[in-house]
């Protein structure tokens, strides 16, 4: 019996390409999608829905701070400090906390930027 060894010369692949990625130079120049964050932002519905989470994700930021961090976990504790803090000073202290968590992001992803952008041994010349 004859070896049958074909091979297949009309198969090809396409060569492996890398992911595109936003090119800019500086942090500040990246494009920005709704549509790569982790909130649903529904075709047309755009602003409703950053309306939406603008009230109701620092309410409850402000709820789970109030809960662990003031109250100790004791559901007796939170509701009578339910009971007697209003809206507004519930949504303003979690406003803050996520707007703290959202700068420490921003410096995080600026700071491994800069990492990714330098490259080792190649350094742009300068004049003296």
């Amino acid at each position: 019996m004859a070896r049958n060894d074909t091979m297949h010369a009309s198969m090809t692949h396409p060569p492996k390409e890398k992911p595109i990625r936003n090119k800019s130079n500086k942090f500040t120049e990246q494009n920005v999608d709704l549509a790569d964050t982790p909130l649903f932002f529904p075709e047309g519905f755009e602003k409703l829905f950053i309306g939406i989470y603008f009230i109701s994700l620092p309410y409850i930021a402000g709820l789970l701070f109030q809960f662990f961090y003031i109250a100790d976990g004791k559901t007796e504790l939170f509701l009578s400090l339910n009971e007697q803090s209003s809206f507004i000073l519930t949504w303003a202290i979690g406003y803050e906390i996520i707007a703290t968590i959202i700068l420490l992001y921003i410096v995080k992803m600026a700071i491994s930027f800069a990492n990714e952008s330098r490259k080792q041994g190649i350094r742009e010349f300068r004049r003296p």
